[in-house]
């Protein structure tokens, strides 16, 4: 979990005592789904983890036994079994959990893209409702089935949950201020744009401010949450790149996707894919396993090239 939290153990324990958790994760292409089991423990995200890594999913969680307190901007939010908590990994927070079982999704943003407004000023939701207990029982029956589901399966059940967690946080947004719901807008269309120029050397702050009508200050205002603009203009282009070379039917050349992606140099382009990665450009081509997450099998074990951050860093991509 080292990528999105801390974690520290309660005052007076010590790590000699130990630190026994189950922690399984399932790839559903769209959304990772979590099963955990801990102890007692605080956990941070902070605005320095958002620099370092700066995954801006959305997040639920469903407590099975345990109660957890998640602060966010010195708000409060109290969790137990029956109640489902939503949140943003784009934004820092910080709480304590007693010991506890509970399943996690964790969904990328672009999930809900043509919905803004709704889920962001949702974060730190606690939902207690009947649809929230709908949504309950169906993740706890999607659990049971899936060590049967295959991969015609996912994209359907993705998108039944992303529309019934639109449905349980639809409400609260009918208290969005018209002030908040500009901010909200501007920051989706800001990243459309990105998306949709990635390959273009003129994707610079100072052309989101002309697109958007905005100061430079605003600008990073709203990316601060995000490990600043050009972060996640680098980011996108990366995370583009690596598509491509995990397509077993593009055949272009690693330079020729270097500069499709916006990168003006082979030897740039090698460092900063490493750098996010752990692993080289050319190592991602000629990946023996299919999909975007394969380690040249002589460069890592099978338990690295399918680790939990990577699944997080190329979810949705």
């Amino acid at each position: 979990m080292e990528s999105l939290v801390e974690v520290m153990l309660p005052d007076g324990i010590s790590a000699d005592d130990g630190f026994q958790a189950d922690h399984t994760a399932w790839n559903l292409g769209g959304m990772l789904i979590v099963e955990q089991r801990v102890p007692a423990h605080s956990y941070a995200r902070s605005a320095a983890s958002l620099r370092a890594s700066p995954i801006d999913h959305w997040y639920a969680g469903m407590l099975r036994c345990g109660r957890a307190w998640t602060e966010v901007d010195g708000l409060v939010a109290e969790s137990e079994p029956g109640k489902a908590e939503f949140r943003s990994l784009g934004h820092p927070f910080r709480g304590r959990i007693t010991e506890s079982e509970a399943i996690f999704l964790y969904m990328p943003r672009d999930l809900f893209a043509d919905t803004p407004g709704i889920l962001d000023m949702a974060n730190n939701a606690i939902l207690s409702d009947n649809l929230a207990k709908l949504l309950i029982e169906y993740v706890s029956g999607l659990e049971a089935t899936l060590n049967s589901l295959v991969a015609e399966d996912l994209p359907r059940i993705v998108h039944t949950v992303r529309d019934m967690i639109i449905n349980c946080l639809s409400s609260p947004a009918e208290h969005v201020t018209v002030e908040q719901q500009a901010g909200l807008g501007l920051m989706e269309r800001a990243r459309q744009h990105i998306h949709r120029n990635l390959h273009s050397p003129k994707l610079t702050p100072d052309d989101l401010c002309g697109v958007l009508g905005i100061s430079r200050t605003r600008l990073y205002q709203l990316f601060e949450p995000s490990g600043g603009v050009l972060h996640y203009i680098r980011r996108r282009r990366l995370l583009a790149a690596h598509t491509a070379l995990s397509d077993p039917a593009n055949n272009q050349r690693i330079l020729d996707i270097a500069e499709a992606v916006g990168f003006d140099s082979a030897a740039n382009f090698s460092r900063a894919f490493s750098q996010e990665f752990g692993y080289s450009p050319r190592e991602a081509r000629s990946a023996i396993a299919p999909g975007p997450l394969a380690h040249a099998a002589s460069h890592a074990e099978p338990e690295e090239s399918s680790s939990f951050e990577a699944w997080l860093k190329l979810l949705g991509n």
